[in-house]
Parts: C-alpha cells; sequence; structure tokens
C-alpha cells in the first residue's frame, strides 16, 4: 500500500511540476492544483491512520492521530482560495495583455 501512495504521489508530482513550467496560465493553475493534491496526499499518509481506534484516548488501546486529518482539511480550503485567487488573476491578465502567456508574450509560431 505504501509503494502504491508513494507512486501515485510522484505521479502527481511529476504531471504538477510540467505543468506549472508551461507557458499558459491555465496549465499553470492546474499544475499547482496537482501540486495542492500531492502535497495533501502526503500528508493524509505521513499520518499512519489507524482503522477501527477511536479518535480521543478514552481507552488505553492505540487511537487515531487527528493531526493530519486536520492539516489536509485546513490545506484543502486553503489550497480552493489560492486555485479561485490565480484563476480571477490569470483572467485579469488575460484582460489586460490579451494573452494567455505567463511571460506576456505572443505565441510566434
Amino acid at each position: 500500500m505504501e509503494a502504491l501512495a508513494a507512486c501515485v504521489i510522484a505521479v502527481l508530482v511529476a504531471c504538477g511540476v510540467y505543468l506549472v513550467l508551461r507557458a499558459r496560465t491555465f496549465t499553470v493553475v492546474l499544475g499547482l492544483s496537482l501540486l495542492s493534491y500531492a502535497i495533501n496526499l502526503f500528508l493524509f499518509f505521513s499520518g499512519r491512520l489507524t482503522t477501527g481506534a477511536p479518535p480521543l484516548a478514552a481507552s488505553p488501546g492505540p487511537t487515531a492521530d487527528p493531526l493530519p486529518q486536520a492539516l489536509v482539511l485546513t490545506a484543502i480550503v486553503i489550497g480552493f482560495g489560492m486555485t479561485a485567487f490565480a484563476v480571477i488573476l490569470a483572467l485579469r491578465a488575460r484582460g489586460e495583455l490579451g494573452n494567455d502567456h505567463v511571460d506576456g508574450k505572443e505565441d510566434n509560431a
């Protein structure tokens, strides 16, 4: 299971970095979203979740760690806000510059 999770996180990071390095604003925003998904999965899997364990330490048995779940939930909310801001910023730049390149230059091809 750990190898599968590591492979999924690695593919998300690789695709995210590839899309961030593109010259179009939509692909940059999509790449940032993929990177945030990879970070969320990394945080979630780093918590070593215990199935069937209570979230509070009421008994002397093993308990689930709520910190990774809280971090992922917070990261999802912050990531959504950042994605919305980046989309609005990209739309504003498209309206001002007339193209959707990250550097603002025209496409010569």
